[in-house]
């Protein structure tokens, strides 16, 4: 299971189902709010968050992958050795984990239309990131998988 960070990603992109517990506070005080963010399987989901009774919901689209697969070829050969002839290696495909994990955009709105903008970086394990209110209010986050039931 990948996930784009809200990358979603969510750090968030993946295989299978996954549902994250999604914690943010502000800078300008301790109190945490809640949501959650799904991944169905593909580089965007769903995500909520409510911030004092104001209910937030929209989708993170993963922006760079929290991993990077492609073929490599080429190889090392020699020539002569016991037998003679050519021998060595060839190539094949490979894959690579993104040392910073997998980022992401989440774009939110409530329903009186004012919104919340995240950028957040993440990795199959979670993620964190920011996230600023249109008054400009910044909050910090904490992405964490829930275990399946």
């Amino acid at each position: 299971m990948r996930y784009i960070t809200l990358g979603v990603a969510f750090a968030l992109a993946g295989c299978a189902a996954t549902t994250y517990e999604v914690a943010v506070m502000p800078r300008d005080s301790g109190r945490i709010y809640t949501g959650s963010a799904g991944n169905v399987g593909g580089r965007e989901g769903p995500i909520s968050i409510t911030i004092e009774s104001k209910a937030y919901a929209g989708t993170w689209v993963e922006s760079v992958p929290s991993y990077s697969s492609g073929y490599v070829s080429g190889g090392v050969g020699y020539w002569g050795g016991h037998h003679g002839g050519w021998g060595g290696m060839g190539g094949g495909f490979v894959s690579m984990d993104n040392p910073n994990g997998g980022l992401a955009k989440a774009l939110l709105q409530a329903p009186d239309g004012s919104g919340l903008r995240c950028d957040l970086r993440g990795s199959p394990g979670g993620g964190s990131g920011v996230c600023r209110d249109d008054a400009g209010r910044e909050y910090d986050v904490q992405l964490r998988p829930v275990a399946p039931k």
